[in-house]
């Protein structure tokens, strides 16, 4: 999924912001990102289920062997 931030503005100065497409504990980062940026504190959070997700990292990795003098990919 994508990661996206929606950030609503409202008449009455009231601000939203929502993250998307963040697993776990990360989407905190974005929320100090967006005080610094409307200069706003945050006054009250609610989790979405992907908060209590853990993100899957998965990692790759090659080898090169030299076969007959030749490199081989596996």
């Amino acid at each position: 999924m994508e990661k996206k931030v929606k950030i609503r503005i409202y008449v009455d100065g009231t601000i939203q912001a929502d993250v998307e497409g963040v697993k776990g504990k990360k989407c905190t980062d974005y929320i100090k990102i967006i005080e610094e940026l409307l200069e706003a504190k945050v006054v009250d959070s609610e989790y979405t289920p992907e908060y209590f997700e853990n993100e899957v990292v998965e990692i790759y990795e090659e080898e090169n062997i030299k076969l007959d003098g030749r490199m081989v990919d596996f």
